[in-house]
């Protein structure tokens, strides 16, 4: 989710390994360990497979490795620890006064946005502990000024979409000066665009590019994640197939609304971007590497029992499995397929068990595409003028009341290559596109600024799970989330 300018367990994640491997053989349920840290291996920017290797093994990709890296500055040479650019847009003076509150002590957090005066204005409201923040002043339009923010901090975390428009620039300078960063994007366009410029760069640099650390897409990252780790402490084999069903109260902001009508105006003008989006291995960092699985279709609608015998009601198309399924594939590659080369995975959005939810389900089966498609074509002429009037304001969002009396939860039916089953809940109190959504994107920030020594090896342009894994469940599970795992078979 973005906010536009006018806006069960514990221990290290697991690493890719150092050398590109083949596809391994299908495994039998023989014990699982993590792989062991590495750094990412020195390769050629497209390396073919080895010889097969002994089925304990994992393939890592090698597509996106950087030969030597440049030293970079040191935490203590920055002058902030985290700056947040956009802190004026509606989610980024949430994501403001959440940092307030569960920021460290003596923590050097600096404020950022086009507008020195309405960030001072923002500040203000934040309380006593907030007033020596700085402000910084950084226009997406001004590629210096992002050059001067990211080199004076140690991480950036961003609100201002939608990324493809407004976002570029910025990953670009956080790449070159060694910088972590994180975002809300949901815009496929946007990640593989930042991975095709930027990756080598961040690489050699030893940045953490973090995309999409909100409700887009850190309950799936993180929920697949959860539920592989217990897979390992259990040893029940690899992960063969996962559903999430998604269930919720809240809003789209408009943020993710002209995040949505930008990618599909890009659509519209080269028509070769619609299979770039339609790839289910759309962000894969190595494409040639990833199974043929056959056709893995974002759309549904079918009875919930029909996913697993212990579920009731109807799930139909959600409409951010197209972006969340391809961040769960991209972690999975990144960690070497460690999930498990096979690995099938989709989301599914429930409508409950009343008489009208297969009315819902069919309805929004159906509709969803249609609406979708009819955006696309109305984000030309006056088109524009007709969405400017019927959808939300970019920067706009819920009273307070609203935002508190939303909730999420994610709840994952995974199985196993030894027939075990797994069922994972991710789940928070508080609209998901707005307060919960401050709340990841606050906690992704301060773990890449304060638990450097938890965080994975893992450098790039990386996703969630990656990265932070562990440290960032055992942050939201803090912050008052709840992320739990449990075997039911």
């Amino acid at each position: 989710m973005t906010e536009p300018t006018a806006e069960p367990t514990t221990g290290p994640a697991a690493e890719p390994p150092a050398e590109p491997k083949a596809t391994p053989a299908k495994k039998t349920p023989a014990k699982r360990t993590p792989a062991k840290k590495a750094a990412p291996a020195a390769a050629a920017k497209k390396a073919a497979p080895a010889k097969k290797s002994a089925p304990a093994k994992k393939a890592a990709p090698a597509a996106e490795t950087q030969p030597k890296a440049e030293p970079k500055p040191k935490g203590n040479e920055r002058e902030f620890d985290v700056v947040l650019y956009g802190a004026t847009g509606f989610v980024g003076e949430l994501t403001a006064k959440y940092l307030a509150m569960a920021a460290p002590t003596g923590a050097r957090i600096a404020l950022a946005g086009r507008s020195a005066d309405k960030v001072a204005k923002v500040r203000a409201g934040l309380g006593a502990g907030a007033q020596d923040w700085a402000i910084v002043t950084a226009d997406a339009s001004d590629e210096k000024s992002l050059v001067d923010l990211a080199g004076r901090t140690r991480v950036v975390v961003t609100t201002v979409g939608p990324y493809a428009k407004y976002g570029l620039s910025l990953v670009e300078a956080c790449a070159r000066a060694g910088t972590h960063y994180a975002d809300l994007t949901g815009e496929v366009l946007f990640v593989r665009d930042s991975i095709d410029r930027f990756q080598e760069h961040a690489l050699a640099t030893g940045a953490r590019i973090v995309h999409s650390c909100g409700y887009d897409s850190v309950p799936s990252d993180l929920g697949v994640y959860a539920t592989y780790k217990q897979s390992i402490a259990d040893n029940t084999g690899e992960l063969t197939e996962s559903t999430m069903v998604a269930t919720a109260k809240g809003g789209f902001s408009g943020g993710t609304i002209a995040s949505g009508r930008g990618q599909a105006e890009a659509v519209m003008d080269d028509r070769s971007l619609m299979k770039v989006t339609a790839d289910p291995y759309a962000l894969s960092p190595d494409r040639a590497l990833e199974p043929d699985l056959g056709k893995q279709s974002d759309r549904a609608l079918s009875p919930a029992k029909s996913i697993d015998p212990s579920l009731t009601g109807w799930v139909t198309t959600f409409i951010m499995a197209s972006y969340n399924t391809r961040i769960v594939r991209r972690s999975n590659a990144l960690l070497g397929w460690a999930y498990g080369k096979d690995f099938r995975y989709r989301e599914v959005m429930g409508t409950g068990k009343t008489a009208a939810a297969p009315v819902i389900a069919t309805a929004t089966a159906g509709v969803l595409p249609v609406g979708l498609t009819l955006m696309a074509v109305l984000t030309r002429g006056w088109g524009n003028k007709i969405l400017d009037r019927v959808l939300p304001k970019p920067g706009t969002g819920p009273s307070q009341q609203t935002q508190d009396n939303g909730w999420f939860r994610s709840e994952f039916i995974t199985h196993t290559s030894s027939g075990a089953k797994y069922r994972t809940v991710v789940a928070g109190d508080g609209d998901p596109g707005y307060k919960l959504t401050a709340v990841m994107l606050g906690e992704s920030g301060l773990a890449l600024a304060f638990d450097e020594s938890k965080l994975s090896t893992v450098t790039g342009v990386a996703t969630p799970a990656t990265v932070m894994g562990d440290t960032l469940i055992d942050r939201l599970r803090a912050a008052g989330l709840t992320i739990s795992v449990e075997r039911v078979s």
